[in-house]
């Protein structure tokens, strides 16, 4: 097996060492490879322009070298990443075969994996998810990027693709074969794992280079029993009734609230705990008056303390501790505090405050606007955590902090820094199933009204057999993983030097990641550089064009650094259109072209395409880096209809021939129907600051010349074959779900409708209404009629029988079937029946529609109104196109300020003319 396993040998445990070989150099030791490296980096850090390095993380040197562990981790911009690359990558060999189909992955897989819950992260996708995604576009050896890496789940994935067990191989293969797919190449990748917060990529190294796992469970319980030795007085409560002393689990304390109406103290754990429903009411009685009241109908009580950190008088929520859950031997108890409790923490309160406790003040961010903090006047680290947790805390941490082996130092503070979230005032009491794992709430700071302080035993023991169990795993080896700290744009790699890309970005202002790893960060003493942070962020007014922008530099660096013809798989979660529009814009302008979006159908367990709204599940982006040879064609701003052809040949050659088999159904390949080639091809183009070299009728008819047809789909001729024998195993196609809200997403479901069964005006009405219940309110009406009138052909029983109509009534209709198509009967079941035109006539409806838009566009241009409230969109986008063709750049902008923003957000067309004309105009390019 290709790994190094986490037990070292004996040997090493008593003392000895071995030589080591890391980036080509051999060394006595791993201690000498070590020391070597943090030299270089020490070095390094002296130079100020290093530290200039977007996304460089605030913290002194001596911080950043601590949390560091090189060349395999760094705390700050890796700068051995390219020698990572040198020794241990191949270089880019256009002539090398390579291809891949889109690959869609399930997210929610491997959640409840144990190794995935060693250590909690705000989100993260579970490295058995990742696992096929990589075996499916990699072979053994390559090297994979993940950028936001998080807790390090890709680099997890790239080494079990490698060291995964039999069972595991087993289960995955037969799956695969089910599906049609070739056995896995199994293997170990090389991973580069890259995140802007110093608290994930410890983490990520954490999870990722192997330790000693017999020396970390001797040195856990060695600090565990320092410190309950120091401190376990604290924690100890007596017995009621029996005169002995029991182990206090948690406490839960509650604050004091005062009743509006008599003003008297209401304690609001005992007023609003229900024990026979076992749950926390909202509305409380007050136990003076009988008022009721929810909590905030009533006033915090306050109480004054010296802050001594501050050196200032401070005020906090009066607190008092209502429930002690305990332990006698195995026995579990609970009771009211008692004199001699209330006497300790009296006691401990008068004590100066814990050494390594960190005292700095929270930012003004949106965290701290939200939650109670600022109704709890929670303005600091300190003021997080309770006296007698923050003694124990402080004390773990240090002892962890004084571990003289680097690996062994880090392997601890990982583990204590589990207890910091647990041992926080944002720790909730929950009367039912508690477990100080999931008490706080989950991407918010949050200061609840009855809060459950946990001794550190409590929170850490099944932590410490946690580690113990997992990683006594074989599945990591130190050299198959490099990992840096810093901005995703200024990734030091070379050009076309990675062979994959898993990546799981900011879902724009759902989680203010720099915002809650504060709290873990200073503890670290090395602080997120939030400046360059991909989110939205209100208070720091960075708005969804900051949040587009950003992301765009991200992907550009992506694609800077992914070798050609590769691929690149997003992870992405919103429920907004303008968040997931921003990230399609910056993947297109970044230069990648999408090939698939899938989101996981949770009821059938399979994946469906999707083409234009958001949804609430993870979305699952394939996207690629063209080659080179089509690429090249566009260094010099121009190109010709022959480039048009190279990108749909390219195109068709990376869509899925076959999509997602289920049950006795498949689906349309989106990608492939005419309408969604044309788009990629405007966008190729467009995204590239280059003239669209042909009309959109023309392209039209170009397509239906060049490339077959299969239920509405495009091929190129070599795939047909393999798709007509896939399409003999369903009997039946879904069509792509659409939803209607606005005259382009209307037309394509009319086209839906009207592709195989060809229908009446009034056949169509009824089913139009239906659809169109959720129009976009700035979106102007437009009939079913126009829409008819300016996309399809009646037949208006004059000449032959059009072939699409024939067909259909041939095939549905016994009386209709082998008449000639001038025959009467034919005619009369014909007549005003609406169809698709072929593309020669629907020429000429695209340019009788072009020139309906255009005549609205100049309408909204001509406008003297400073906001548009109810438009036309198609037409927007229209004329948005007619501008860019012409490089009347300030059009597009004049027209785009007038429209609502969330329009322009919105939409992924509007969004990329505005963006390209931005950048032209502000380029000098004159009109």
């Amino acid at each position: 097996m290709d790994t190094l396993p986490l037990d070292l040998e004996a040997s090493e445990r008593e003392g000895g060492s071995k030589p080591v070989e890391c980036l080509g150099q051999t060394f006595e030791s791993d201690e000498a490879r070590r020391e070597h490296y943090l030299a270089l980096l020490a070095e390094k850090l002296k130079d100020p322009e290093f530290r200039q390095t977007p996304g460089f993380p605030k913290g002194t040197d001596e911080a950043i070298l601590r949390m560091s562990d090189p060349p395999y981790y760094t705390a700050c911009p890796n700068p051995f990443l390219r020698e990572f690359v040198q020794e241990h990558g191949r270089p880019y060999d256009p002539g090398e075969e390579y291809h891949r189909e889109p690959f869609a992955v399930d997210v929610s897989v491997g959640k409840t994996d144990s190794l995935y819950k060693a250590h909690s992260y705000h989100t993260k996708v579970p490295h058995l998810a990742i696992v096929p995604s990589i075996l499916h576009y990699t072979k053994p050896g390559d090297i994979v990027l993940d950028g936001f890496c998080g807790s390090g789940m890709a680099g997890i994935a790239a080494q079990w693709c490698g060291t995964a067990p039999s069972a595991y191989r087993t289960k995955l293969e037969a799956e695969w074969k089910a599906g049609g797919r070739k056995p896995p190449e199994w293997g170990s990748r090389r991973v580069i794992l890259g995140d802007l917060s110093p608290a994930a990529t410890f983490i990520a190294a954490n999870y990722n280079i192997p330790f000693n796992v017999n020396e970390f469970s001797e040195a856990a319980q060695k600090i565990l029993d320092e410190v309950e030795n120091e401190f376990g007085w604290m924690y100890e409560t007596l017995h009621s009734g029996e005169g002995t002393n029991g182990r206090i689990n948690y406490t839960v304390w509650s604050e004091v609230f005062n009743c509006q109406e008599c003003s008297n103290e209401v304690v609001f754990l005992r007023e609003a705990f229900d024990p026979i429903a076992q749950s926390i009411e909202k509305q409380i009685s007050c136990p003076t008056c009988g008022a009721i009241a929810s909590k905030e109908q009533m006033d915090i009580q306050f109480e004054s303390f010296l802050d001594e950190a501050r050196n200032t008088v401070a005020r906090r929520p009066t607190r008092v501790p209502i429930i002690i859950n305990y332990n006698v031997g195995a026995s579990r108890y609970e009771k009211e505090p008692d004199s001699n409790d209330l006497d300790i923490l009296k006691r401990i309160g008068q004590m100066a405050v814990a050494a390594d406790l960190p005292t700095i003040d929270l930012p003004d961010c949106q965290m701290t606007r939200v939650g109670r903090m600022r109704t709890t006047n929670t303005m600091a680290i300190h003021h997080m955590f309770l006296p007698r947790p923050s003694h124990a805390l402080a004390s773990l941490w240090s002892r962890a902090e004084a571990t003289r082996d680097v690996r062994l130092r880090n392997i601890l503070i990982f583990f204590v820094e589990q207890a910091i979230w647990g041992s926080s005032i944002l720790n909730r009491y929950r009367p039912t199933g508690f477990s100080q794992n999931s008490q706080w709430t989950q991407g918010i700071y949050y200061v609840p009204s009855q809060h459950s302080e946990c001794s550190p035993w409590y929170i850490l023991k099944g932590k410490k057999k946690s580690i113990q169990n997992v990683f006594s795993q074989e599945y990591i080896s130190p050299e198959k993983c490099s990992i840096t700290t810093g901005d995703c744009s200024t990734i030091s790699l070379p050009n076309s030097s990675v062979d994959y890309i898993f990546t799981d970005p900011p879902f724009g202002e759902n989680i203010y990641y720099a915002d809650l790893n504060f709290l873990i960060e200073s503890w670290h003493r090395v602080l997120s550089e939030i400046r360059t942070e991909a989110i939205i962020d209100r208070v720091r007014k960075k708005g969804i064009a900051h949040y587009r922008d950003l992301m765009c530099l991200c992907f550009q660096e992506y694609f800077r650094v992914l070798k050609p013809g590769r691929w690149m798989t997003v992870v992405f979660s919103n429920s907004k259109n303008s968040i997931w529009r921003s990230i399609q814009e910056a993947i297109g302008t970044a230069g990648f072209v999408v090939a698939d979006v899938r989101t996981l159908d949770k009821k059938q367990g399979s994946f469906r395409q999707v083409t234009s709204s958001a949804v609430k599940q993870d979305l699952v982006i394939s996207a690629y880096k063209p080659t080179e040879n089509l690429e090249t064609r566009f260094k010099l701003e121009e190109a010709t209809v022959d480039d048009v052809w190279r990108f749909v040949r390219e195109h068709l050659g990376n869509v899925p021939i076959f999509a997602n088999k289920v049950g006795n159904e498949a689906d349309i390949v989106a990608e492939r129907t005419s309408q969604m080639l044309h788009d990629r091809m405007i966008a190729f183009f467009v995204q590239r600051r280059v003239a669209v070299p042909i009309s959109g009728p023309d392209f039209f008819i170009g397509l239906e010349e060049r490339y077959p047809m299969r239920d509405g789909m495009h091929f190129l001729p070599d795939q047909t074959a393999e798709y007509d024998r896939r399409r003999l195993k369903v009997s039946e196609l879904r069509q792509l779900a659409l939803f209607v809200q606005d005259e382009a997403t209307a037309t394509q479901w009319v086209r839906q409708q009207l592709q195989d069964k060809p229908q009446t005006y009034q056949d169509l009405q009824p089913q139009f209404m239906q659809q169109i219940q959720a129009w976009a309110k700035h979106e102007k009406t437009v009939e079913l009629k126009e829409i008819l009138q300016l996309n399809f052909l009646s037949y208006d029983g004059e000449g032959d029988v059009p072939g699409q109509i024939h067909g259909y009534l041939s095939k549905n209709f016994k009386s209709l079937r082998n008449l000639a198509k001038d025959d009467e009967l034919l005619k009369a079941k014909a007549i005003d029946r609406w169809y698709v035109p072929d593309p020669g006539k629907d020429s000429d409806k695209q340019r009788l529609r072009t020139r309906a838009m255009l005549q609205e566009f100049e309408e909204y241009r001509a406008s003297t109104k400073h906001r548009i409230r109810q438009l036309r969109t198609e037409a927007i986008r229209v004329g948005f196109k007619h501008c860019y063709d012409k490089q009347d750049y300030q059009a597009i902008i004049d027209v785009a300020r007038k429209l609502p923003e969330q329009v322009v957000q919105e939409d992924e067309k509007l969004i990329m003319y505005y963006d390209v004309a931005l950048m032209r105009w502000g380029d000098g390019v004159e009109d």
